[in-house]
């Protein structure tokens, strides 16, 4: 096994890393979970908060 081989086989790994990541970040189970992070930098703020939600069902 030389090093090509091992630089072969580590994009191979890279790319079904990725491939993962993109499937998991898009899976329509964590729509929930990130819409709540999303809005996490306006929990202190119930204004802002209350806006961005009118402004969704606009």
């Amino acid at each position: 096994m030389d090093i090509n081989t091992l630089r072969g086989l580590a994009t191979v790994f890279a790319l079904v890393a990725f491939i993962g990541v993109v499937l998991w970040a898009y899976s329509s189970g964590k729509k929930k979970d990130f819409d709540e992070a999303a809005n996490l930098p306006f929990e202190d703020d119930p204004d802002a908060l209350d806006n961005s939600d009118q402004e969704k069902k606009s």
